[in-house]
């Protein structure tokens, strides 16, 4: 990383490394000032202002890319005459050049290697500094990626029913939690399978996990996908509807799930026959609420259905 300039400013050689910072062709027979700035110190413009400054360092940039940042030291080659006013390979200067805080930049940028530096150089020791950091930072990229993957993963499972995939009791309470405070209307369902004991006692456990799951993929498809499904108990479910602005709505929708729900459910070859009882119950907007007592009331409603003879909807009004 070094360069020889004549006293006129013209580059007289330049070393291999510092030839692969060139774009095109060569700076030899350049002036120097052409091809690099010196920021620091004075923004000096000839090599009769930096001279006195040999030893110390200075700080650099190439013109064509002022945002890789070099530094410098200035080394006069000691004079031995030559005649007045004469210029000799003595009267040359050597600068040496580093890129110094700027080294993965220019590494990167014009594909350096290890065998471009002197092996005392401590750019080479950077180097491997920097590629070890790098890879311990890629280390914990792909570390903390993978813990949150099963961070999620595990939240997921936390708020899942495992059998029919739908909402469990706990992940219902926080949309319920988030329905109330937002007080933005929604609507509370509360459905009981009727007639799910007897499937289960007289066809088996295997044919109960059946129909549950068929039961789950019914209220996935009369709902919308805003809406909430969450199996809160053996044959128990809710389901949480925001944006309800009537209980009209309700009323369509527990109508239309008891119809499907009353259709045979094949298992085996055998037919499953169950149907629902629902309560409803709607909250206006901007109407407080606590969850106790909204699902309380749903529960109340739900019942009602029961006593009315199942396969019914009741709204609790």
């Amino acid at each position: 990383m070094h360069l020889i300039v004549r006293p006129c400013g013209r580059i007289r050689h330049v070393g291999p490394t510092v030839q692969k910072l060139c774009h095109r062709g060569t700076w030899v027979g350049r002036n120097f000032f052409d091809q690099f700035v010196i920021r620091r110190p004075n923004m000096a413009c000839s090599i009769a202002q930096i001279r006195p400054l040999a030893g110390r360092k200075l700080h650099l940039a190439l013109r064509d890319r002022p945002e890789l940042v070099l530094k410098g030291v200035l080394v006069p080659l000691p004079e031995r005459g030559g005649g007045q006013g004469a210029e000799t390979a003595e009267d040359d200067c050597v600068l040496n050049l580093s890129f110094g805080i700027s080294i993965l930049n220019g590494v990167r940028a014009y594909r350096l290697s290890n065998a471009d530096f002197a092996p005392t150089d401590l750019a080479v020791e950077m180097l491997y500094l920097i590629e070890a950091k790098s890879a311990a930072m890629a280390a914990s990229r792909a570390l903390n990626q993978k813990l949150e993957i099963a961070k999620i993963a595990a939240e997921e499972q936390a708020f899942t029913d495992t059998l029919t995939g739908l909402k469990n009791r706990r992940a219902m309470d926080h949309v319920l939690a988030r329905l109330i405070a937002g007080k933005k209307g929604f609507a509370v369902m509360q459905i009981d399978l009727d007639y799910f004991k007897a499937v289960n006692d007289s066809m088996g456990h295997a044919a109960g996990d059946h129909v549950l799951q068929a039961a789950a993929r019914v209220m996935i498809d009369t709902t919308r996908e805003i809406d909430t499904i969450a199996r809160v108990g053996g044959d128990e479910f809710t389901v949480l509807l925001p944006g309800i602005t009537d209980g009209a709505h309700l009323t369509e929708v527990g109508n239309r799930i008891i119809g499907r729900l009353e259709r045979p459910i094949d298992f085996d070859g055998a037919a499953c026959r169950i149907s629902a009882s629902i309560g409803s119950i709607w909250v206006g907007k901007g109407q407080d609420a606590v969850a106790e007592d909204v699902l309380s009331d749903a529960d109340a409603a739900l019942y009602r259905s029961k006593h009315a003879g199942r396969a019914q909807h009741t709204l609790h009004i």
